[in-house]
């Protein structure tokens, strides 16, 4: 992946979308690239957050998003209970199993957007003093919403790797390639 995302088809309105959520996913899933588990499970900085935690908590995010915008139950939704969950893997869970889950609901979105008849299609929200008060939002303003919330994790990830091993996004993207080659 490179550090820019690519202008392919201009005016490609739900591919650029698509392709700058792609690119925030990647850099939040990089950012554990070559640590073991337990790495991926540390909290080395003043925050609660760990790389592990930042990959399935944005993951989740995703899917709670497109059930929205689906008007579907989520399978995997939280309550105030269950709330910190989402931020910390669980027995038996690992990186590569929520990688794998997040591709799923990559796909799912992708299929989502690339078929709903207009991104000016509106859906319901749940009442909570943090949505929008009109209760309604359009699907373009949902792929921001995620854009923005990516793009915020993936610098938290790059934050946490950063005081695990000093390692920072452009060293990741290189060691990355080289693995891949």
């Amino acid at each position: 992946m490179v550090a820019l995302v690519p202008a392919e088809n201009p005016g490609d309105e739900r591919g650029a979308f698509l392709n700058f959520i792609e690119a925030q996913r990647a850099a939040v899933v990089r950012a554990s690239f070559g640590l073991t588990e337990e790495q991926a499970a540390s909290r080395p900085s003043a925050s609660e957050l760990s790389l592990s935690g930042l990959v399935k908590h944005v993951a989740e995010v995703e899917l709670n998003w497109l059930r929205l915008a689906q008007q579907q139950p989520n399978e995997r939704q939280r309550t105030q209970e269950t709330w910190s969950e989402a931020f910390r893997l669980l027995d038996g869970e690992s990186v590569p199993e929520i990688v794998a889950f997040w591709q799923g609901v990559a796909k799912e979105t992708e299929e989502f957007v690339r078929n709903v008849p207009s991104l000016d299609d509106t859906f319901p929200l749940p009442p909570a003093p943090w949505f929008p008060k009109d209760g309604r939002v359009s699907v373009r303003w949902m792929l921001l919403h995620l854009v923005q919330e990516m793009g915020r994790h993936a610098g938290h990830a790059d934050i946490i790797r950063e005081s695990l091993d000093g390692k920072g996004s452009f060293e990741l993207i290189a060691l990355e390639q080289r693995a891949q080659a």
